[in-house]
């Protein structure tokens, strides 16, 4: 089965989402400097170098919003693998889904 992996959403007060998310749920937050685009690290549970280490879990990222870019929204990143994604896969057939390049 495919898993996500990964999740990014938008904020507007960089400080202000950091201790918002620290309090309310107890995520730890890496604040990226602007050679980064201020993008925040954030750890929603116990990892290592490689990832989570409880099953299931995900980690993220934040990244400011910008003004001139009005369709920023949450998103989350689903692992494909990629030889799964043929012409003729019943997914790619049903919902025009390609593979986007890396």
């Amino acid at each position: 089965m495919d898993s996500v992996v990964h999740f990014e959403m938008p904020y507007e007060n960089r400080d202000r989402m950091a201790k918002f998310y620290s309090s309310a749920f107890g995520w730890q937050t890496r604040m990226l400097g602007e050679e980064m685009g201020n993008y925040v690290v954030a750890t929603t549970t116990e990892s290592t170098d490689a990832g989570p280490t409880r099953p299931g879990a995900i980690n993220g990222g934040l990244y400011g919003r910008m003004p001139d870019r009005p369709m920023q929204y949450p998103s989350v990143v689903i692992a494909v693998d990629d030889r799964s994604l043929t012409p003729r896969t019943p997914i790619r057939r049903t919902t025009g889904a390609a593979p986007v390049a890396h």
